[in-house]
């Protein structure tokens, strides 16, 4: 099968961009596959993959969406593919990862802002694909996404699977847990003994690493736990919230690492994982906590609670969760081996999702969406130019 995978940027940083990548990276290595990637920017894996530049029109703005969705059509129809799998918005596509919620709810109900002419045309070019011709088969990376789409979108259940992002379990297994444990905290002056709690995030409100803060200088105070150390990892306005650690007591217990180039070493030498966010579509950096064997502390808002079962690999607590919420999930862990226990459990979740597991369950579904596709993926596509058509 001759496969097309749409993204403006391959292999670069961000979520759909890596998962495009390790996906096509496995898919490329199947015998019955020959991958194209269609893509602006793109980063060389060692997979046999063909790639084509689609041109994107950066001014205005607005046309950034529909330019690439554009030319991404017309590189599709000179191709003739069997299937065109897309991780962004585009028309025509026969199977659609959705990586985020709807963009309208995004923009309105996350943001709380009015849309852009940007926006309105993100939007527009986001109906057109899901809407078909041809209808697509779309896999939103959680339920969360699923059920923000069945909202916004008339969709048969049938059309719809979950795929769920994969962990690159040979990240870890190639990774000595004792040496990066000595290691990552000898850099930041953890002592050994210490109980490490873990927050990776590039954007420290959403993440809400105050909720963090909080809810460790309460247990502090509530337990006098002198070992209780909390390490940063990412990027953020860090002189607020050293402000904040140091008006609640605890900024000795405070490490902010910056954006490190191997995190899974610092998975690898903590204890715990925190990260109660107020919005994530799944948060690949909870899956790979788990298979560091790291206990989760997340909220009902993170895509990767369809992971866990509630103290089994961690805790998922609710949606806008108080400090005493954090304590309580804390304290169940810190004064016991607990930590360790419920980690095990959680490894061996990660292991059920590893990206060599999601691509075997891409294969299947190419070789159903290709029987029931029909006519050919060019004559399916539908023109872009319609006079009665406009973007609203």
């Amino acid at each position: 099968m001759k496969i097309a995978v749409a993204i403006p940027k391959y292999g670069l940083v961000g979520g759909a961009e890596n998962f495009a990548f390790e996906l096509c990276e496995r898919l490329a290595t199947h015998n019955g596959f020959e991958i194209h990637v269609f893509a602006n920017k793109w980063r060389k894996g060692n997979a046999p993959i063909v790639f084509h530049k689609i041109p994107i029109i950066r001014f205005p703005r607005f046309l950034q969406p529909i330019s690439f969705a554009y030319f991404v059509r017309n590189e599709a129809k000179r191709g003739r593919f069997d299937l065109l799998h897309s991780h962004d918005r585009i028309f025509g596509m026969n199977l659609f990862t959705m990586h985020g919620i709807p963009h309208k709810t995004w923009i309105k109900e996350v943001r709380q802002k009015r849309l852009s002419l940007f926006d309105r045309a993100t939007a527009w070019v986001e109906k057109k694909g899901i809407t078909g011709p041809p209808e697509p088969m779309v896999l939103p990376v959680s339920t969360l996404v699923k059920d923000e789409l069945l909202k916004r979108y008339d969709i048969a259940e049938s059309r719809i699977h979950v795929m769920h992002p994969g962990v690159s379990i040979d990240r870890f297994a190639q990774l000595d847990r004792g040496m990066c444990r000595r290691e990552v905290r000898q850099r930041h002056r953890l002592a050994q003994d210490d109980m490490v709690l873990l927050f990776v995030g590039m954007n420290f409100e959403v993440k809400r690493l105050e909720l963090v803060l909080q809810g460790m200088a309460r247990l502090v105070k509530d337990n006098s736990n002198s070992h209780l150390k909390l390490l940063i990892v990412g990027k953020g306005d860090e002189k607020r919230y050293i402000r904040s650690a140091r008006n609640l007591g605890i900024s000795e217990r405070v490490v902010f690492a910056g954006l490190v180039r191997k995190t899974e070493e610092y998975y690898l030498a903590a204890d715990i994982f925190v990260m109660p966010s107020a919005y994530d579509t799944f948060g690949i950096a909870v899956l790979e906590a788990m298979m560091a064997g790291l206990p989760v502390i997340i909220t009902k808002k993170v895509g990767a609670k369809d992971l866990l079962q509630n103290s089994v690999q961690g805790f998922v607590l609710s949606e806008n969760p108080s400090e005493y919420e954090m304590v309580e999930a804390l304290a169940s862990m810190i004064d016991s081996q607990r930590h360790i226990q419920i980690g095990q459990m959680a490894k061996k979740t990660a292991l059920e999702n590893s990206w060599d597991k999601l691509a075997r369950r891409i294969v299947d579904l190419y070789s159903t969406t290709e029987q029931h596709k029909g006519p050919d993926l060019a004559c399916m596509i539908a023109p872009l130019t319609n006079k009665s058509q406009s973007v609203n």
